[in-house]
């Protein structure tokens, strides 16, 4: 039997998307392109001076982390028992998107049943803009998390890279030009893989018979566990 006749247009998905009273601004703009993120703004809280023997040890925390990132609401987790502070970013309840929110009342009732009791006076909050602090820095390339080289201040750096720019492209100029020779030498040295690839040498000289035979003793030495790669 033939179900398809039966089977809905659109998802269900779709259908609740439609039914929904409220429209959701998941769009942004970026370069001129408009991209869709499953968030715009959130939230990150701090909870610091955390008493140690609530963290109980180092194996604990990571144990308490992994239970939080659990949790779909949560973006990002870090539980650091060194410094006895927690830091989290979720999903507020007042955050314009459809995914699974919660409260920093909620995290902190959670975080008492997993025995760490939090000091209200030690709780810091602040927005964060989901795309520009957290999508792009994973996705975006890795010039955006750059680093100033070892020794060096990110200021020095600064001042430094345009000249080092600069020369790293003559170099690369530069090899690409001794390659570009090289190639044109290799493929002179051998007519029939010339052929192949349709180059015409400038000069062809034939060879003789000795030079053959003492060019070939040569070659085989010179070319041992050679590989040529990208006529």
């Amino acid at each position: 039997m033939d179900r398809r006749e039966s089977r809905p247009e659109e998802s269900g998905f779709l259908k609740d998307l439609k039914s929904e009273e409220v429209e959701y601004d998941d769009k942004v703009e970026y370069q001129g392109k408009m991209y869709r993120v499953p968030y715009t703004m959130v939230k990150e809280v701090v909870f610091s001076n955390l008493n140690p023997v609530e963290l109980g040890s180092i194996e604990y925390s990571a144990r308490l982390q992994y239970r939080l990132l659990l949790m779909d609401s949560v973006l990002k987790a870090k539980v650091e028992f060194i410094r006895n502070r927690i830091t989290v970013t979720y999903n507020p309840p007042e955050a314009k998107n459809r995914k699974d929110k919660i409260s920093t009342e909620q995290l902190i009732a959670f975080l008492a049943k997993e025995g760490v009791n939090v000091n209200g006076s030690s709780i810091s909050e602040r927005d964060v803009d989901y795309f520009e602090e957290i999508y792009k820095y994973q996705f975006e390339p890795a010039s955006i998390r750059e680093h100033a080289p070892y020794g060096y201040t990110i200021q020095e750096w600064k001042r430094m890279k345009p000249e080092y720019q600069k020369k790293l492209e003559e170099a690369n100029a530069a090899k690409q030009e001794k390659f570009k020779n090289w190639q044109d030498g290799y493929l002179e040295q051998h007519p029939d893989v010339a052929k192949e690839y349709g180059y015409v040498s400038n000069e062809e000289k034939p060879t003789s018979l000795l030079g053959k035979l003492m060019g070939k003793g040569k070659k085989k030495e010179k070319e041992k566990g050679f590989w040529f790669h990208g006529v």
